[in-house]
């Protein structure tokens, strides 16, 4: 009971995620999405070139230079045409940016089920619960061997942005054609997995 009310709980959470989420992969508001996967792009160009540290410090003095130029400049203008607008940032200064307790409450809670539940997957399949999905876990981690190879974890994570951001709207596009490769490759790993779980002993699922 209590794992179903949490559940229930982190649903409404990762709903409001989600739709968000896909809002933006699915470049339903150009203009947002071009922003925040120019904003990825750029990071990560930027981490492949410079430490994590020279990033973060290049970032702040950027926004900085163009805080404070802006600043100069409203004040001058100001002088100039002798007004009294205030401080050019003063909406944002006055803004409210501290996290609620009950908002702090509610992503605590959303963290602990998902790291929770992701221990538990872990558990099952290095403590063999499954075979077959033990077997997968273990042909994924060596076929990651050869990935970890070619390729460094900037590289695979600058290729994972691109393809959230391009994907989807492909899918879309050509929605028909991609389900039906999509069906063949289920069929034949549906059917290999079928084989092995018949020649293996012990290798089917028993519920519990």
């Amino acid at each position: 009971m209590q794992a179903t009310a949490d559940s229930t709980k982190m649903d409404c959470v990762w709903s409001n995620w989600r739709s968000q989420a896909i809002d933006l992969l699915y470049w339903r508001d150009i203009k947002q999405t071009g922003i925040v996967f120019g904003s990825f792009l750029l990071l990560l160009f930027s981490l492949t070139q410079f430490s994590v540290v020279s990033v973060v410090a290049y970032l702040a003095l950027a926004v900085l230079s163009a805080t404070i130029s802006f600043r100069i400049y409203k004040s001058v203008l100001q002088a100039v045409q002798k007004t009294d607008e205030g401080h050019p940032f003063k909406a944002y200064l006055e803004l409210e940016i501290t996290l609620s307790q009950e908002q702090i409450q509610k992503y605590t809670d959303c963290l602990q089920f998902y790291v929770n539940n992701t221990l538990k997957e872990l558990r099952r399949l290095f403590l063999v619960q499954d075979l077959v999905d033990s077997l997968k876990f273990a042909v994924l981690m060596w076929l990651l061997t050869y990935v970890g190879a070619l390729f460094n974890g900037l590289t695979l994570l600058l290729m994972a942005v691109v393809s959230m951001f391009t994907l989807p709207v492909v899918y879309v596009k050509h929605q028909a054609q991609v389900d039906q490769y999509l069906g063949l490759v289920r069929t034949h790993i549906n059917a290999i997995v079928a084989k092995i779980q018949a020649k293996i002993p012990g290798a089917k699922r028993h519920a519990e």
